[in-house]
């Protein structure tokens, strides 16, 4: 028998690694002769760099970057040399939780930094790069990160103006003539993981804005001044990027990694199993075990769970999941191959206990789902492994 173990991360609790390594202990208890197959997995949130560290043997780099208000801040990002790939999470280095809330002000913060290690990849010839947009602290339309790679955002006389949410609507042209010249030889693939647009009601300013710090009469000022970015690069670039599904992600940068360096948008669970392989290692295998954190409705829509569970369907392999928490609308992740979730709490406890013995309780319950589906099959002994 073959089971494949493919996890996203439990935040918080556990790497995607560290839950498939807890998930294999338990089904290794049920007997000896199981082949595991462990494939972490990401779908574009926190943990994207670990996970193809693992999965492509990847090694960590780190470089000195922009900060989203200008501080320096040490920023680290995934090198795959024999691949000559870069995966970058944006949020090291223009992300949230480099600030505190009383810092956080989507008017002045950038994504410059975010530029800075795009650059530091191509310096390492990287010529693929995979890009994490979740967890962001601007709304600038990417102009900081396309200034830090060259690209020139001009005003009305000529001059740059400062890349910043604040200085959107001071945009008269785009001059990309400067653009470092090896992007042009670069695959750039951007982890998106919604499909948000740019303006609107689910828009970048409306949705993300006042999790950013955003006042309402700020998120009119960004809404005003991405609208006028997005005529502008329609004019000047011929590029419509109003309506495009996940522009609106990271404040912008989405619409900003499309149009300023012809980057493709992808779903992010869809990008990492096409990277770890996932559908290589379901050949053969009898039962696929994911899990994490929080497991509900919201799951459907592209998250690690549903991404799996779907390709499992396709290949005819039922799966379990696994979750810290469970809510409601399930029955929507079974029609899309999830048979079952099971509770990885063995209990009432705190959520302190949780996180603390969460290896451990994946173990258990792993152990118990992979019992149920072998009794369930008739074929499980009555003897422990």
């Amino acid at each position: 028998m073959k089971i494949v173990i493919a996890p996203n991360a439990l935040k918080g609790c556990l790497t995607a690694a560290e839950a498939a390594e807890a998930l294999a202990r338990g089904v290794a208890r049920v007997s000896a002769d199981i082949d595991i197959a462990q494939v972490p997995v990401a779908d574009g949130g926190d943990g994207l760099t670990d996970v193809l560290a693992h999965a492509l043997h990847g090694v960590e780099q780190t470089a000195q970057v922009t900060g989203p208000l200008g501080d320096p801040v040490t920023a680290s990002f995934c090198h795959v040399p024999a691949r000559r790939l870069a995966a970058i999470e944006m949020a090291t280095a223009s992300g949230l939780a480099l600030l505190t809330k009383e810092r956080l002000n989507p008017l002045l913060t950038t994504t410059w930094g975010t530029g800075e290690l795009i650059r530091a990849a191509l310096d390492l010839e990287c010529s693929h790069l995979i890009i994490g947009i979740g967890g962001s602290a601007t709304n600038e339309g990417g102009i900081g990160m396309a200034s830090a790679l060259g690209a020139r955002f001009l005003d009305g006389k000529g001059d740059p103006v400062e890349p910043i949410g604040s200085a959107l609507a001071m945009i008269e042209r785009i001059d990309l003539s400067g653009l470092d010249p090896r992007l042009a030889a670069a695959r750039i693939e951007v982890v998106c993981d919604v499909d948000n647009s740019l303006l609107g009601e689910r828009g970048a300013a409306r949705v993300y804005g006042p999790q950013k710090g955003a006042t309402p009469e700020q998120i009119s000022i960004l809404e005003a001044g991405l609208a006028h970015l997005a005529a502008v690069i329609e004019r000047d670039l011929g590029l419509d990027v109003r309506h495009l599904p996940g522009a609106g992600a990271a404040g912008g940068l989405g619409a900003g990694l499309t149009a300023f360096l012809k980057a493709e948008l992808r779903r992010g669970i869809d990008l990492v199993l096409d990277l770890v392989e996932l559908n290589e290692q379901l050949r053969g295998a009898d039962l696929v075990l994911t899990a994490e954190g929080q497991i509900d409705f919201q799951t459907a829509f592209g998250k690690a769970p549903a991404g799996v569970a779907e390709r499992a369907r396709i290949s005819g392999i039922p799966c379990i999941a696994i979750a810290g928490s469970i809510g409601n609308g399930l029955e929507i992740l079974h029609d899309l191959g999830i048979q079952a979730v099971f509770s990885l709490c063995p209990g009432p406890v705190s959520l302190e206990q949780a996180m603390a013995s969460g290896g451990d309780y994946l173990a258990a319950v792993a152990e118990q789902a992979v019992r149920a589906f072998l009794a369930g099959r008739g074929q499980l002994s009555n003897s422990r492994a």
